[in-house]
């Protein structure tokens, strides 16, 4: 009678064992790589969709503003807005219900990297609105300043002035030129970081 033996079973060598460790590892490794860019990239892309979306509601405050800015007429012939690099001051009307209008200064501002808003009171006096004007544009009004955008590194401002884009200028300069002290339109470039080209936008002045 035969007896049936069965074979010897044969088991992984070291060598073999250590090129299957090799390969789980590098296919782990491939795995993290390509997880963690994605992580990245969708990080980055969520930060850059914020990013765009405080320059809109920015941008959407600003509209509104230049919707009312004062009539030169309003003001005695006084200029109603001054533009000059990372600096926009303007007069603009204040409506309430049941209420005469008064009239308000708005400055915006861009200082180490953010951009912020600041209004003064409004009044109907045209000598009180003079101090409120001298108090924004020397940048010694106290009132406290509302931050739109972070990540700004710089805004550059146009206005449509007696026919054609005239680059930042005062309020002097503004006055100088006459015929011209009720601009029609405004243009306003936000520039961020690690960007050649900023975000343009165009504004009415004076639409309502």
């Amino acid at each position: 009678m035969r007896n049936n033996i069965a074979p010897a079973q044969r088991g992984l060598t070291l060598v073999e064992l250590l090129v299957a460790i090799s390969i789980l590892g590098l296919v782990a490794v491939i795995g993290w790589r390509g997880l963690d860019g994605i992580v990245r990239a969708r990080g980055a892309l969520t930060a850059e969709l914020e990013q765009t979306r405080g320059m809109q509601l920015a941008f959407a405050q600003l509209q509104n503003d230049c919707a009312q800015l004062a009539n030169a007429s309003t003001l005695s012939n006084r200029p109603p807005l001054q533009t000059l690099a990372n600096q926009l001051t303007l007069v603009r009307t204040v409506y309430a219900d049941d209420q005469p209008s008064k009239l308000q200064v708005i400055s915006y501002r861009v200082q180490n990297g953010n951009l912020t808003r600041r209004a003064s009171s409004a009044t109907r006096d045209l000598n009180q609105l003079d101090q409120l004007w001298l108090a924004a544009v020397n940048d010694t009004d106290t009132t406290p300043a509302v931050l739109l955008q972070t990540g700004v590194t710089a805004m550059s401002l146009r206005v449509w002035l007696d026919g054609s884009w005239q680059p930042g200028m005062d309020a002097a300069a503004m006055a100088s030129m006459g015929n011209g002290l009720n601009p029609t339109g405004l243009e306003v470039v936000l520039k961020r970081p690690n960007s050649d080209n900023g975000l343009i936008k165009l504004f009415l002045l004076g639409a309502v």
